[in-house]
């Protein structure tokens, strides 16, 4: 019965650990324009040598 208590904390505490991670991450910045760079690859100007 131990086990499963530990088992309880244990995923708990990978919740809270990946929320707070997830909470970081918006309020930095990270997930502020995704559409961007997948399409700046499309719209990209090939450059010539001369």
């Amino acid at each position: 019965m131990e086990i499963m208590y530990l088992m309880i904390f244990l995923s708990l505490l990978m919740a809270i650990g990946f929320l707070l991670a997830f909470i970081w991450f918006v309020r930095s910045g990270q997930q502020d324009d995704l559409i961007t760079p997948g399409m700046r690859i499309l719209n990209d100007d090939k450059k010539t040598i001369n």
